[in-house]
C-alpha cells in the first residue's frame, strides 16, 4: 500500500470477493467513502463459484428459511446489473436465460419431482418438460435422460468478471464527491492483509494490517470469509463458527462445431449425484458441484489451503456432465480450480450487527460472511442489508441472520478478545 501509514474512511470493508466489493459499491452508492482492505482480492471462493442465481434450484430440504433471503436477492439483481452498468462497468455476463433441471435415471426424476413439490408448495415456479421439447431447447441433452424442467427464474453472472467491473466502477470518483480515499490505490483499495479490529473503548474503529499500518473508519465491515474467525479484536464472547466446504470447479472450451454446447444452465442428478453445466458468453462451460469437508494435503503450500484439485472430483463432474450432454467428451478441458466456501452450522450467512445481552449492537461493527454456496446470488440483498445498516436501520425480521446467534446468551460483546487499540 502507498501513501501514509493511517487511512480514514467512512467505511472499510475487510474481505475483496463478490461480498466485499458489493457492499463496498453499496457504500460508495450512499455518498460514503469506503476502502476494501484485501492482498488478494478475488482470488478465493468468487473465483470459483459458477455464478448461478438461483433461488429456486438452490432450495434446499430444511432450509426454507433461506428462501426469502434469496427470493428477495434475486429480485435486486435486475437493478443491481443495472446500475452497475450505467456507471460504466461494462460487461460481466449478466444473463437472464433460464435453467434446465434434468435427471439421468429414475431415481432422479423422482427425486427431482419430490423436490418439485418443496419448490411449488413455497409458490416457486417449475414446469415439466418432455424430453423431447427440452432437446428442441437444448439439442445436445442426452435423449437417454429421464425428465427435464424449466426453471425461468433461475439465471447467471460471471463472478470473475463482475469482481473486475466493480473494480472499475470503485475507482471512478465524482469530483468533489468526497469518495476518494487518500494513500488508497484509486481511492478505494488498500493491498493488505487485514489482521484485527481497532477499538476505542467499548466502539470499533477501524481496522489493523498486516503492513504495519491501520485504517481508521466509522464503520467496519467484516466480509472475508473464512478468514474472519481468525481476526484479532473480535467482539470476547463472539463465535463465528463457519466451516469450509470445498469445491471443484472444470472450465471447458467448447470447439466451433459445437457451439453453443447449451443455452441454459443444465442442473442434474446423475444417479442421485448433482452436476450443473453453465455456458458462458464466451464459448466455454463451467462444470461443477462437488462438495467436500475434508482440504487435500498441500505440500509447502500452507498459504492458499484447499485450493488443491480432487482428482476423483474432475471425474465424477466429467462422467456425470457426459452422461447429460455427451458432447462434453469432446471439449478441450482448461482448467480444474478447487476453493473452500465458508459455511455455517445452519447454512445461512451471518449478517448483521453484533447483538449484545442488553438488546443493543455493538458500535461501528458488521458482520457478513458465511454465504456458503448462495454468494453471488446474495451479493445485492448483503450489500443493501449493510447499507441499511450503515443508516441506523435495523430489520428485525433478520434476527435469524444474527452473527452472535451461535454465540450463546451470555457473551461479552462489549470488549474484544485482544485489544488491538
Amino acid at each position: 500500500m502507498n501513501g501514509p501509514a493511517v487511512l480514514h474512511a467512512d467505511v472499510a470493508v475487510i474481505g475483496g470477493g463478490v461480498i466485499g466489493h458489493s457492499i463496498a459499491w453499496e457504500a460508495r452508492a450512499s455518498g460514503r467513502s469506503a476502502v476494501l482492505i484485501d492482498d488478494q482480492p478475488g482470488s478465493g471462493a468468487s473465483w470459483a463459484a459458477a455464478g448461478m442465481l438461483a433461488p429456486v434450484s438452490e432450495l434446499h430440504y430444511q432450509e426454507e428459511s433461506l428462501l426469502e433471503l434469496m427470493l428477495e436477492s434475486s429480485r435486486l439483481w435486475p437493478d443491481f446489473a443495472a446500475n452497475l452498468g450505467r456507471a460504466g462497468a461494462g460487461d460481466f455476463g449478466y444473463l437472464t436465460t433460464p435453467t434446465l433441471a434434468v435427471g439421468a435415471d429414475a431415481a432422479d426424476r423422482r427425486a427431482l419431482m419430490d423436490l418439485r413439490a418443496v419448490q411449488e408448495a413455497n409458490g416457486l415456479l417449475v414446469e415439466p418438460l418432455t424430453v423431447r421439447d427440452a432437446r428442441a431447447k437444448e439439442p445436445l441433452l442426452s435423449p437417454a435422460i429421464s425428465c427435464a424442467l424449466d426453471i425461468p427464474a433461475d439465471h447467471q453472472v460471471d463472478p470473475r468478471r463482475l469482481i473486475a467491473s466493480l473494480r472499475t466502477v470503485l475507482a471512478g470518483h465524482q469530483p468533489g464527491a468526497g469518495t476518494f480515499v487518500d494513500g488508497a490505490v484509486n481511492g478505494f483499495a488498500v493491498g493488505s492483509r487485514a489482521t484485527g479490529l481497532l477499538w476505542e473503548g467499548d466502539r470499533v474503529r477501524g481496522v489493523e494490517l498486516a503492513n504495519g499500518g491501520t485504517v481508521r473508519a466509522g464503520e467496519t465491515i467484516v466480509a472475508n470469509g473464512l478468514q474472519a474467525a481468525a481476526l484479532e479484536g473480535l467482539p470476547a464472547g463472539v463465535q463465528l463458527p463457519l466451516r469450509p466446504v470445498f469445491g471443484d470447479i472444470l472450465r471447458l472450451r467448447v470447439p466451433q462445431h459445437l457451439r453453443p454446447l447449451v443455452t441454459s444452465t443444465v442442473r442434474g442428478l446423475v444417479h442421485g449425484v448433482p452436476v450443473y453445466i453453465v455456458p458462458r458468453q464466451d464459448g466455454t462451460v463451467v462444470i461443477g458441484a462437488t462438495q467436500r469437508e475434508d482440504a487435500l494435503p498441500e505440500a509447502g503450500d500452507t498459504a492458499a489451503p484447499g485450493t488443491a484439485v480432487s482428482a476423483g472430483g474432475v471425474y465424477q463432474l466429467l462422467r456425470d456432465a457426459q452422461v447429460l450432454v455427451p458432447a462434453v467428451a469432446e471439449l478441450e478441458l482448461i482448467e480444474c480450480t478447487a476453493r473452500a466456501r465458508p459455511a455455517t452450522p445452519d447454512n445461512a450467512p451471518l449478517l448483521g450487527r453484533v447483538s449484545v445481552p442488553d438488546g443493543g449492537h455493538v458500535r461501528g461493527l458488521i458482520i457478513a460472511t458465511g454465504f456458503y454456496r448462495h454468494g453471488v446470488l446474495l451479493a445485492p440483498a448483503a450489500a443493501a442489508i449493510c447499507r441499511e445498516l450503515l443508516d441506523g436501520r435495523i430489520d428485525p425480521h433478520r434476527a435469524a441472520l444474527d452473527p452472535a446467534r451461535f454465540s450463546g446468551r451470555h457473551h461479552e460483546t462489549l470488549q474484544p478478545t485482544k485489544e488491538t487499540a
